[in-house]
């Protein structure tokens, strides 16, 4: 049975409408991927292991921390800025502050500047990986190990740079089972 002009025309449009959906789901975490191994959008590497070779030069590093809209905790880098030799494992420390009565989730999201840097920076161990909880009053620090690869003297571009920024953005987000059943639990007062 052949299909009529408007059957087959819906059928063009509902498969049209099932590929564009599909695209669609699979485009965010190939983009992730994508900005992943290339650095694209200042999305720096992930490294298990130090670089093999340390140069003289230099580069400084310097850091930025911000919250989300409606993120209630106080977040900022312990250090602003540090100079270390390319190659060369650097670590920092990020201070997260909950001044709130109940414990808060978060998730930090994460780039650098210039873009062209997120090529060469890698990371070796950062907060971000995981989600943080952080009780009422609780203050932690919590580290980055990093270091820029000694590549990035030799690329066209990436040997102009001389200064590169971290950035951290926290979010909220919702507190595992083992913590909103603790919160309900927990008797209110009511003096």
């Amino acid at each position: 049975m052949a299909m009529t002009g408007p059957q087959k025309t819906v059928a063009q449009t509902v498969s049209v409408v099932v590929l564009m959906g599909g695209l669609a789901w699979v485009s965010v975490p190939f983009y992730d991927w994508f900005c992943r191994v290339t650095g694209f959008g200042g999305v720096p590497g992930i490294s298990d292991v130090a670089a093999d070779e340390i140069l003289d030069q230099t580069i400084k590093i310097r850091f930025d921390g911000s919250l989300n809209n409606n993120m209630p905790w106080e977040f900022k880098p312990v250090t602003r800025q540090m100079e270390v030799r390319i190659g060369e494992t650097g670590l920092a420390f990020y201070e997260a502050y909950n001044p709130t009565d109940k414990p808060i989730a978060g998730q930090a999201s994460y780039n650098v500047t210039p873009y062209q840097a997120g090529a060469f920076f890698e990371k070796i161990d950062c907060f971000c990986f995981e989600e943080q909880v952080l009780a009422p009053g609780e203050r932690v620090q919590m580290p980055v190990s990093f270091f820029v690869d000694p590549e990035i003297v030799s690329d066209r571009e990436g040997q102009y740079i001389h200064t590169i920024t971290l950035s951290y953005t926290f979010y909220e987000i919702d507190l595992p089972e083992g913590y909103a059943a603790l919160e309900v639990d927990q008797p209110t007062d009511l003096n």
